[in-house]
């Protein structure tokens, strides 16, 4: 008899999970219910439906989900990434009667992977003819966005076993094809039944090595070997704490000045802006940052510099909307945002707008509705992430002060004084900053009012008490 009601598999994207969880569902009385609490759908794509809950019965109530998983069969179980419902991995971790299973690989190796499925599609092989690859392109600022995520989940993990004087047991990505290794976990699952054997009908996919995988190895490998493994910032992944972003800060090309934004602000005009400070083209901009070197860069630009810039959270919040949810683009987020149609009903269109005229009177319900999720979603209330586009500018600027505090926090509304002064102290005339408002601020002023206000303010209050907002005003 297991001491465990149920377990919990925590993994990451292309580590291996769907392999385990095969192996892992040939044992008698054990059920692993796939990735039961993924936003976009429950436990597998293209279902509709789990244990009888479909994605907005799990979304209202996700306990009662994990109640039909435990009464699901002798163990039940799923697998469990760092994005899915926070709600649940709260509940799971702190839990003596939840066994937890921790699948980890080589992180370079998983990121490879993840890039080549999304690339070709196939994300399962069972049929090694069928295998499909391309050779992906390794952009270093993604990856160490993905690492940083991944590590901070890692340490929320161990800390929460440490505080509860909780055990897990571990596997490695090497380790699911040894079947003494795998029978080792099923008996800490306190299981009687051994698995004879592998079952490897789902194929390893890619097996080159990383040479043929990454079309710019090279810069790959320049790329790993600045980062800084053991001093990766690492720190809580939700709401209200986050990490410090480096990745994200913008250095002038010579001068000492750095720009940490804060998401959905009016990153297109400061870039320009610091471009000028030097006379140079905005492609010249330091970019790209680790912790290691940023660290270089302040003992080689004295004196340096650093700022960030306050939005309006009514003016933030809409910016995110467009770019996020409502207009087609780079920065769309289309998996949230169909969740955000499906779940929570947000009146958008079924396919992203191409820049075309939006109705002011749906604009005004569509907006409202994403500022209404916001309110529960910065409060841990759904299963979607909390996106840095829109999260507290409190927040993020905690989170940043983990490794550096801003010199200045500048307001939008009054950026020349304040930058203007920041430039004279590191030896710069500055230029005159370019018109930072949102492109779609117009289409915002068209439709605010204090219901809008109101949201806000009940989204943001952090933000609004923090910082002293009044009322927007275009």
């Amino acid at each position: 008899m297991s001491d465990f009601d149920y377990f919990i598999l925590l993994a990451e994207m292309r580590t291996g999970s769907n392999f385990l969880e095969a192996n892992l569902n040939r044992v008698d009385g054990v059920s692993c219910h796939g990735e039961a609490f993924n936003p976009s759908f429950v436990g597998y794509p293209k279902i509709d439906a789990l244990l009888g809950m479909t994605v907005e019965d799990r979304e209202a109530d996700p306990d009662a989900l994990l109640e039909r998983i435990k009464a699901s069969d002798q163990l039940g179980g799923f697998r469990f990434f760092h994005d899915h419902d926070p709600r649940i991995v709260a509940t799971c971790l702190a839990d003596p009667k939840c066994a937890k299973v921790i699948l980890t690989r080589n992180p370079v190796d998983s990121f490879v992977s993840w890039k080549i499925a999304q690339a070709t599609g196939q994300w399962k092989l069972t049929n090694a003819t069928h295998a499909k690859s391309a050779p992906i392109r390794f952009d270093a600022a993604d990856f160490e966005v993905h690492l940083e995520a991944i590590q901070a989940f890692q340490v929320r993990i161990q800390r929460t076993l440490q505080t509860t004087g909780q055990t897990a047991f571990y596997l490695r990505y090497e380790d699911l094809r040894d079947v003494d290794v795998v029978n080792g976990m099923l008996k800490f699952l306190g299981t009687k039944e051994q698995l004879p054997n592998i079952n490897k009908k789902l194929k390893k996919q890619n097996p080159e090595p990383l040479d043929q995988k990454v079309s710019n190895y090279p810069d790959m490998a320049a790329a790993l070997t600045r980062l800084d493994r053991f001093d990766l910032g690492r720190t809580p992944h939700f709401e209200p704490n986050r990490g410090p972003a480096i990745p994200s800060y913008i250095a002038a090309p010579k001068a000492g000045l750095i720009y940490m934004p804060l998401r959905s602000g009016p990153d297109h005009a400061v870039k320009d802006w610091l471009a000028d400070l030097d006379d140079a083209p905005r492609s010249s901009l330091i970019t790209q940052f680790s912790q290691k070197s940023l660290r270089e860069w302040q003992q080689t630009h004295l004196p340096h510099r650093s700022f960030a810039i306050l939005r309006h959270p009514v003016a933030r919040a809409h910016a995110a909307f467009c770019d996020r949810m409502l207009f087609d683009g780079p920065k769309l987020l289309p998996e949230i945002r169909a969740n955000l149609r499906r779940v929570h009903k947000l009146a958008i269109p079924d396919e992203p707008q191409d820049e075309v005229d939006f109705d002011e009177a749906t604009h005004h319900a569509a907006f409202l509705g994403f500022l209404q999720f916001l309110k529960i979603n910065l409060a841990g209330q759904t299963s979607i992430r909390v996106d840095p586009s829109w999260a507290s500018q409190l927040t993020l600027l905690q989170g940043m002060a983990q490794f550096l505090v801003p010199d200045v926090v500048l307001r939008e509304e009054q950026l020349d004084g304040g930058l203007d002064a920041l430039a004279s102290q590191v030896g710069r005339r500055a230029k005159p900053i370019d018109d930072t408002a949102h492109k779609h601020t117009l289409k915002l002023a068209a439709i605010y009012d204090r219901q809008i206000e109101k949201a806000a303010r009940e989204a943001y209050p952090r933000d609004y008490n923090a910082f002293g907002f009044d009322d927007w005003t275009a």
